[in-house]
């Protein structure tokens, strides 16, 4: 026995409906990515007359001499091991003089900081037995300390 017309519509109606919302959803994130360009955009635009509101993107490359984080980081770790990496890379800003506040900075240390020891840890120069809160935990070849 075949369905009634009415359970056939319904079906279609439904089908339908589905696809309206589909498609809104599909504008509806379209125009939360348009809403984000624009207020990023706008943000852009608003900045004041202060040269700190509007954070200055670098080459941090260029403000260390070669090997120098690596140095500063081995001198850290004599003093206190084992620390992790955001912690070095506060006591190679420290030593550097710069700003411990500017987290864009901070960030771009840290990574500095990674890359410099980890092929130092390829080469069986420093010790990184674990991570402790998502972040590497780096210390001396002479520290035989567990995590």
């Amino acid at each position: 026995m075949s369905d009634p017309q009415v359970l056939n519509t319904l079906r279609r109606k439904r089908d339908a409906i589905n696809e309206a919302i589909k498609l809104y959803e599909d504008k509806l994130a379209q125009a939360r990515r348009d809403l984000a360009n624009v207020s990023a955009t706008i943000r852009l635009f608003e900045v004041g007359d202060e040269p700190l509101q509007f954070p200055v993107y670098m080459d941090i490359g260029r403000l260390f001499r070669p090997r120098e984080i690596g140095k500063l980081c081995h001198t850290a770790l004599a003093l206190e091991s084992p620390l992790d990496t955001r912690e070095l890379a506060l006591r190679v800003m420290r030593a550097k003089g710069m700003d411990e506040s500017d987290k864009v900075l901070r960030s771009s240390v840290a990574h500095r900081v990674v890359q410099a020891l980890s092929m130092q840890l390829k080469r069986g120069q420093i010790a990184s037995p674990c991570k402790r809160d998502g972040v590497r935990l780096w210390g001396n070849l002479n520290d035989h300390q567990k995590c």
